[in-house]
């Protein structure tokens, strides 16, 4: 029940010496402040990372042939080997749990020489062969035209999709691109589609929109690839992982190229799952440090309250002394000295976690929103959830007790007949 006289004591009690209270409550308030701050900032950094990864096919897997580093049935170390169409078909018939195998072939890239003509304009850009599910793997939004499709793949249409940086190299403002053509490596596509990718997937943002995507069967025929192929995608069902199935997928393409099962060597690859595992956890780890960096940071500030509450409770040993003898119980009076403890802990807390969320505000009205906001924004949204809010005041909560029972157990150690002895 609200008792008024109680809390016109503690009032009157936080006020007594306002500057003291002032400075006592603000390694609360610091404290909480900094805690809301470091759980945000890692939020933040997270939702860049993850926008990075947005619509990104995680759970797969890209892999390539290598030099063979076993003998094997009488076969030597250090041959080479390709992969082959076959090999795809294989791994999609013995492997349970794959969404999609998919071949890819490339040309050019990282800096290579000039590939691609348009006119009296040249590039060097990345032209890869591929199957139209890639677009589930490595998304991108098709600014014009259409990307490339099965009926392209079958009848091996010489056709192209161009990134928006090929756009910007080989085109004029505001020209038609769509029916146009462009010489690859000698050999005519018409362009249908233009692309802008939504990550850059680890590569330079530039190198992202620096490719031309053209049928697989249409590269082999052009550049006379035959069955090799040069890359593998493979991404792995809902509910599979694709670090748990990629020794399964290894073990079908050494059995058909006569690999040895313990040459590690043999096949590269790069596991995207793997990776956004290993920052996960990374995050994970961050929102731990945030914590007891916060929490050691505000167990300051609660010793500085309890170090004023034994001053407080010293100071008015004689007015307790007369509670005493009017009949006050032990209770009564360690009640008082906690809830002035718990008062003063929330209200700084409450004021750190007001400015904490202003601040936030403020930054948030500055960055680009989640919609807005490109692959290569790493810092987005620093936001705490409500959980957060909640167990901070649950930690605030715990703080003021902690603060205040020693304090009220000194203060019911006072004998009425001493304090009121006490000058």
């Amino acid at each position: 029940m609200f008792n008024k006289d109680k809390w016109s004591e503690i009032l009157e009690s936080l006020t007594a010496n306002p500057f003291r209270t002032v400075l006592t409550a603000f390694g609360v308030f610091w404290g909480i402040f900094i805690l809301v701050l470091l759980l945000a900032a890692g939020n933040g950094l997270e939702n860049g990372v993850r926008q990075g990864f947005s619509g990104i096919a995680t759970n797969s897997m890209f892999m390539w042939s290598q030099t063979i580093s076993k003998p094997y049935k009488g076969l030597p170390k250090g041959r080479r080997y390709n992969f082959e169409t076959e090999d795809v078909q294989a791994v999609k018939d013995n492997v349970d749990g794959l969404k999609y195998v998919l071949p890819r072939n490339r040309l050019g890239g990282w800096g290579g020489a000039n590939n691609v003509v348009r006119g009296l304009q040249t590039g060097a850009y990345t032209v890869n062969g591929d199957y139209p599910d890639i677009i589930n793997q490595e998304p991108m939004d098709i600014l014009e035209g259409r990307f490339i499709n099965q009926n392209d793949i079958e009848e091996r249409r010489k056709v192209a999709v161009i990134g928006k940086g090929v756009r910007d190299g080989l085109y004029k403002i505001n020209e038609d691109i769509v029916g146009t053509y462009i010489k690859i490596q000698g050999v005519n596509f018409m362009v249908v589609g233009m692309y802008k990718k939504k990550s850059g997937m680890g590569r330079d943002a530039q190198e992202a929109q620096n490719t031309i995507f053209v049928p697989f069967t249409a590269f082999s025929q052009a550049f006379n690839t035959g069955d090799r192929v040069g890359w593998m995608a493979v991404t792995a069902k809902d509910g599979y992982s694709i670090t748990n199935l990629k020794s399964e997928v290894f073990s079908v393409i050494k059995k058909r190229h006569k690999i040895s099962p313990e040459d590690d060597r043999a096949i590269g690859n790069f596991d995207l799952y793997e990776q956004f595992k290993k920052i996960s956890g990374l995050f994970t780890a961050l929102n731990i440090v945030a914590y007891f960096v916060g929490i050691l940071v505000l167990l300051s500030g609660v010793i500085g309250i309890s170090n004023i509450m034994l001053i407080t409770v010293k100071e008015r040993t004689k007015e307790i002394g007369v509670r005493r003898a009017l009949g006050a119980t032990p209770w009564q009076i360690r009640g008082q000295v906690l809830l002035e403890s718990i008062v003063l802990t929330l209200v700084s807390g409450m004021a750190g976690i007001a400015f904490a969320s202003g601040l936030l505000a403020i930054v948030n009205s500055i960055l680009p929103s989640a919609s807005e906001a490109d692959a290569e924004v790493m810092f987005l949204n620093p936001s705490v959830e409500l959980s957060v809010i909640v167990t901070a005041m649950f930690i605030l909560l715990f703080s003021g007790l902690l603060a205040g029972f020693i304090p009220a157990q000194n203060a019911i150690r006072i004998k009425p007949v001493d304090a009121l002895r006490t000058e």
